[in-house]
């Protein structure tokens, strides 16, 4: 991936970025994507780590920006099965959890 102050970051190939947004409030995952789709990125949405798995697969994102609190379980759950199924891709954690522990 490139960037420059002039232009927009991409795939090797000169594609768009591919964006994976993993959250189960629709509002939170629409705003996310907006943000992104300004930037010239392709962004799909998921709602449960099931179908986050399934889109993996399928567009095979460079980023994953991760809720981890999914209501089919947890995000760091989904992480390790992002993980095993091979893919380089980064992940950004977010989480409306706020506590010491977490």
């Amino acid at each position: 991936m490139s960037t420059s102050s002039t232009e927009t970051l991409t795939r090797p190939d000169g594609s768009p970025v591919r964006v994976l947004v993993v959250d189960d409030e629709q509002m939170l995952a629409d705003l996310l994507a907006s943000a992104l789709r300004y930037e010239g990125w392709e962004v799909t949405t998921a709602g449960t780590g099931i179908a986050a798995v399934r889109i993996a697969r399928e567009i095979e994102p460079d980023v994953v920006v991760l809720d981890i609190m999914l209501p089919d379980g947890s995000g760091f759950t989904l992480l390790e099965r992002l993980k095993a199924m091979k893919k380089r891709e980064s992940v950004i954690i977010i989480s409306a959890r706020d506590t010491t522990d977490d």
